[in-house]
């Protein structure tokens, strides 16, 4: 069965290791469907956080081929329940007088933040899973919401490591 796997790689922060990580994935035939990397509290290391879409034997295929790499230090799997998994989305909204109250009435409702705002295009702040910002996008497209930009996919453990 297909599922949607979560991926943590702490690697080494040099140049070329993304381009690797990501060879990796096309050589197996996965597709990456998010990616969000950064520097750890550790300027030396990066944290990846990625997901795919693949079979129940993913994780463990993939585990093998990236610990091959030499700059990969770390693969954990935060596949399920035991993880928090958040994205963050900017939603820009053109906005007509006519439609002001109601999309300030969905600001509200949705919890987002009003980044910048002007009398007639506003920036939009979400922060949630990946459904309930999809939720929030897909209300404001009646409105007019004409451009959208994802984090993708980032996740902690839910309990201390």
């Amino acid at each position: 069965m297909v599922e949607e796997h979560t991926l943590i790689l702490l690697v080494n922060n040099k140049p070329g290791v993304l381009s690797r990580l990501a060879g990796v994935f096309s050589r197996q035939g996965y597709n990456i469907k998010t990616l969000c990397v950064a520097e750890t509290t550790n300027a030396d290391i990066s944290r990846v956080t990625l997901t795919a879409e693949a079979e129940g034997d993913f994780t463990d295929k993939i585990k093998k081929q990236l610990n091959k790499l030499v700059d990969i230090i770390e693969v954990l799997d935060y596949t399920g329940a035991g993880f928090v998994h958040r994205e963050m989305m900017l939603i820009g909204i053109p906005v007509k007088p006519q439609d002001r109250s109601e999309i300030l009435k969905a600001v509200e409702i949705f919890g987002c933040k009003i980044s910048t705002m002007s009398p007639d295009y506003y920036v939009l702040e979400i922060t949630g899973t990946k459904e309930e910002t999809a939720a929030v996008f897909q209300y404001l497209q009646a409105y007019g919401a004409n451009e959208v930009n994802r984090t993708g996919t980032i996740s902690v453990c839910k309990t201390r490591p």
